[in-house]
């Protein structure tokens, strides 16, 4: 049987006050037995004599009687002792209305990596959060950050910026009007010293010597940022994102029912609508045809602009129940197809024969089953019923009727999934008064996430290679993400993490209604800049605790005979109350970590991180042209030979040169066999 030292070390400790009573009573015991007399009177004097000589004994008696007596003497103690503890009132002197203190260095000391100020997530001036493994596990945070801000207070500058200089990460960006690209964008371009072991790697000459700057400094090399871009404001200055490149191939039906929920979700009306009879039916159109879009059309029209047509072309008839549009003839083919029945018109027959002669494979046969028993359903409606859904489909995708927005989302350049494998930078440019265009981000962002935690679960470890930050700025104008709520909780361990910023939690509550207290609590941080929200103010304030202050009055009686009277008492006080936060100063924000006392800290001053002076802030010559960046792209792509295409970033400046990657679609053949130009030739695509 093995003993546990700890509580052995304990129950010692708590033994020896009796032990030592135990030993006090023997030696009165010996002293009262050895003294002359008979009686306790006759005793008396003789035992407080033998006293001296009873204590100059160094070992206790053994005689049953001295036992007997010592005891008894501990027996009493520990009664005592017991009544007592049972009967104390309990005090906690100076923390009668509450214990809250502000914390200082040594709280925030164990979560920060001192030994690399760049491994950190800039807070405050003073506070940040280590992107490593603490020092122990019971100091390990999750990277999600609420950040609360009222306009003007410095949610970009005091917080965006300075995470986005420290150059950790992979980052995804909301940049309300794209400003912060446009400052920021020429540092991430250079990219951050590579290191190696934790060691910085610095620039030979061909004769091995370290290169050095006009100062003499060593010069690093550089680990550059392939930066990306989507720019819903003005699309002539954006790379181009197609949402039906990320509905995997494995778990298409899947990720076509959340496609569709997304789209819904942030195409609505934000009144809540009393009959969703409508909204239901929009979703089994929407499924239905974007399930026949990857069964039967070539994979360049796989994106808006197909779906469009196909809504255009299902024209209905409130007169003619049997009229069959040029979508219904496409769902009878694909039945005939599957089933290996002939259709009712020899004409299609003929038309279609290509179609009929070929055996279709399983992709086409699992997803073309799928499209019909959607569309099956869809078609129980009356004409005048499904008149009236084509028309909620139309009005719902009426921003797709501009050609800039069809173009944008033709193809894809954004590579979502590849965000975790190298460093890169995603800058999504929202307007924040204009939210047409913002359902688009929505559904980047959910793709995005799902994306990036499959990713995860089938990477090595289950982590992504590079952790990808989320600084989501104006929050409120992105749109809901479907199952955000869960998201957040489940992508710490998938090295992604989520900053939300936001200029009053009521924002949060609008978009998530009872959810938005399950998104605030997996955030471990929350960071307050400053703001007049009334909600707001009284969240933060209660959470930040009371504190307990001493009280003096003083009064004064005047009548016949004058007198004074002082009065002491304690308080309780907030730590900050609603007033206080409200005049906050503009310069002091308030951190708290979950498990740490809060920080009333100055705010991050950027012009002293040592990246600062590759921002625009502090050097005209580095801004960042969007334009130029987005043609330069696409010249390149246009000039490339057929049977090549543009890499997934384009700008390659891993040797500090800026050539263009291209690669040939025969060195990504997987299996690794060239795909001959008589091979090409032969492919026969089956399908509409």
């Amino acid at each position: 049987m093995q003993i546990d030292s700890r509580k052995l070390k304990k129950l010692i400790i708590k033994t020896i006050p009796y032990v030592a009573f135990s030993y006090v009573g023997n030696l009165i015991g010996f002293a009262y037995r050895t003294a002359d007399g008979s009686g306790f009177q006759e005793k008396l004097l003789p035992f407080m004599s033998n006293l001296g000589v009873a204590f100059a004994r160094i070992f206790p008696s053994l005689h049953p009687f001295d036992l007997l007596i010592g005891l008894g003497l501990a027996g009493v103690m520990r009664l005592v002792l017991y009544v007592k503890s049972k009967n104390r009132k309990k005090f906690r002197q100076g923390e009668e209305y509450g214990s809250a203190v502000w914390g200082g260095e040594k709280d925030i000391e164990p979560y920060m990596d001192l030994s690399c100020p760049e491994n950190n997530v800039i807070l405050t001036k003073t506070e940040s959060l280590t992107m490593g493994k603490p020092s122990a596990p019971k100091f390990a945070r999750n990277k999600n950050i609420l950040v609360i801000g009222g306009s003007g207070s410095g949610k970009t500058r005091f917080f965006v910026k300075p995470n986005l200089m420290q150059m950790h990460s992979s980052y995804v960006v909301t940049d309300p009007k794209g400003t912060v690209l446009v400052e920021c964008g020429k540092m991430l371009e250079r990219g951050r010293p590579k290191r190696v072991d934790g060691k910085i790697v610095y620039q030979k000459t061909p004769d091995s010597k370290y290169k050095k700057d006009d100062k003499g400094k060593y010069i690093p090399v550089y680990e550059p940022y392939k930066i990306k871009v989507f720019n819903t404001i003005d699309f002539a200055k954006s790379m181009h994102y197609n949402p039906f490149a990320y509905i995997s191939k494995k778990n298409r039906e899947k990720d076509i029912l959340k496609f569709v929920e997304v789209l819904i979700k942030n195409t609505s009306s934000q009144q809540p609508s009393g009959d969703d009879f409508w909204v239901k039916a929009e979703k089994l159109l929407y499924t239905a045809y974007i399930a026949l879009i990857f069964a039967m059309y070539p994979e360049d029209e796989w994106n808006f602009e197909t779906l469009i047509d196909m809504i255009n072309n299902s024209e209905c008839r409130e007169d003619d129940e049997e009229f069959k549009n040029s979508i219904d003839l496409e769902f009878e083919i694909v039945e005939c197809w599957l089933n290996h029945t002939k259709h009712d018109d020899p004409d299609v027959m003929a038309d279609y024969g290509d179609v009929f002669e070929a055996e279709p494979d399983a992709e086409q046969r699992r997803m073309g089953a799928f499209a019909l028993k959607q569309y099956k359903a869809y078609k129980l409606a009356a004409g005048k019923t499904a008149k009236s859904i084509l028309i909620s489909c139309s009005t719902r995708l009426a921003p797709f009727a501009i050609d800039e927005v069809l173009e944008i989302t033709s193809y894809d350049e954004l590579h979502l999934d590849k965000l975790g494998d190298e460093l890169s930078a995603l800058f999504i440019i929202i307007s924040d008064t204009d939210a047409t265009f913002n359902f688009l981000v929505a559904i980047m962002y959910s793709q995005l996430f799902n994306l990036l935690c499959t990713k995860a679960d089938n990477s090595p470890g289950g982590k992504l290679t590079y952790h990808v930050r989320c600084l989501l700025d104006e929050f409120a104008n992105i749109g809901e993400i479907p199952q955000f709520e869960k998201l957040i909780a489940t992508i710490r361990s998938r090295e992604i993490s989520a900053s939300i910023i936001l200029q009053a939690k009521s924002q949060l509550k609008a978009i998530y209604k009872d959810n938005a207290d399950t998104i605030e609590g997996n955030c471990d941080t929350m960071l307050f800049l400053g703001g007049k929200e009334k909600s707001t103010l009284k969240e933060i304030s209660e959470s930040l605790g009371k504190e307990t202050i001493d009280s003096f009055n003083t009064s004064t009686n005047r009548g016949q005979s004058e007198s004074y009277g002082m009065n002491y008492q304690k308080l309780g006080k907030e730590l900050k109350s609603q007033d206080e936060l409200a005049v906050m100063d503009g310069g002091k924000c308030i951190l708290q970590v979950r498990g740490v006392r809060p920080f009333f800290s100055d705010k991050f001053d950027i012009t002293r991180h040592k990246q600062y002076p590759m921002l625009l802030d502090d050097n005209p010559e580095q801004e960042f042209n969007i334009e130029n960046y987005v043609s330069n792209r696409r010249e390149m792509r246009l000039k490339l030979p057929k049977g090549e295409r543009f890499s997934a970033y384009g700008v390659d400046m891993t040797n500090a040169g800026q050539e263009v990657t291209t690669v040939s679609a025969k060195e990504k053949d997987k299996a690794g066999t060239a795909i001959s130009e008589e091979t090409e030739e032969k492919e026969i695509y089956v399908g509409f």
